[in-house]
């Protein structure tokens, strides 16, 4: 197996990671990085297209050998592995203090159309989300909750923005992603693929402790999320069958972005599952 080589601060290839910050670069490349043990473990046993997902690798030495099985997975998968400094890791790297372990990876959203022709039974549409750090999270909750997809509207932050990529905390390797999608084109994909459409909204009519009481969950639903300080749109709102509203039953005036799809989410997926006959995710 081939050995990780010393590169330079100066490394053309440094510079070329270093500009992977910028949204400009990474869409002109094709290319994003993801950070720490997780995410590059995650990123080594993807394939996108075919092709390995990680293509690079910046490692400090102490790392490689803590993360040795992450840095032969990589060499093995024909990624280019380099030892670096401090130096060389603050120059590639997003985060005030970096792990040593740096990977650069390929695209790797799916085509809406092969969403749909999956048939998907629970997915999650992040609509004029604009926190990288909400995106990121709310997918990781889609695929906690075992959603077949995700789609952020064209509206919508970039999913490799490494703020992004770091709160999905690997989940972005996990589940198909679509992105730019206008969110009038993926409501109606969506509907013409049988799934009901549930727009989240503190001032939804419906409530979801209703939605599920009444039994009428347990098909196949994509649930559309807004934007973190003004939610969504009227004319977003009206694309959907039901505007349903998490029930606050305490004295907190509302729920983050995250924390309510997660609620919504959970309470999809346990409806989907009890309607087909198994054991609810959430019961002991």
């Amino acid at each position: 197996m081939p050995t990780p080589e010393l590169i330079s601060p100066r490394s053309p290839r440094v510079a070329a990671a270093r500009r992977l910050a910028r949204r400009t670069f990474r869409g002109k490349e094709r290319r994003f990085i993801a950070e720490g043990p997780q995410a590059v473990r995650e990123a080594v046993e993807h394939r996108s297209d075919g092709e390995p997902t990680l293509v690079e690798l910046f490692t400090t030495v102490e790392a490689a050998e803590r993360y040795a099985d992450i840095v032969a997975a990589a060499l093995d998968a024909g990624a280019r592995v380099h030892y670096a400094d401090d130096d060389v890791l603050a120059e590639v790297s997003q985060t005030v203090t970096p792990q040593g372990l740096v990977g650069v990876c390929r695209f790797l959203d799916s085509p809406f159309e092969d969403i749909l022709k999956a048939k998907p039974r629970l997915v999650a549409v992040l609509a004029h989300v604009r926190d990288p750090g909400n995106a990121g999270t709310v997918l990781r909750c889609a695929d906690a909750a075992g959603a077949d997809a995700v789609v952020l509207t064209d509206a919508s932050v970039d999913l490799y923005n490494p703020k992004s990529v770091r709160a999905s905390v690997g989940s972005l390797f996990h589940l198909p992603v679509a992105v730019g999608i206008p969110v009038e084109q993926a409501v109606q994909g969506l509907r013409d693929a049988g799934v009901r459409i549930l727009a989240a909204d503190g001032a939804g009519q419906d409530d979801l402790d209703a939605e599920l009481d009444a039994g009428t969950m347990g098909g196949p639903t994509a649930w559309i999320f807004g934007n973190e300080a003004w939610g969504l749109p009227q004319e977003t709102r009206a694309l959907a069958d039901a505007v349903v509203r998490v029930p606050i039953h305490g004295k907190a005036e509302s729920l983050n972005l995250a924390t309510a799809a997660a609620v919504c989410l959970y309470a999809s997926a346990r409806a989907q599952r009890a309607a087909a006959g198994c054991r609810s995710v959430t019961s002991s």
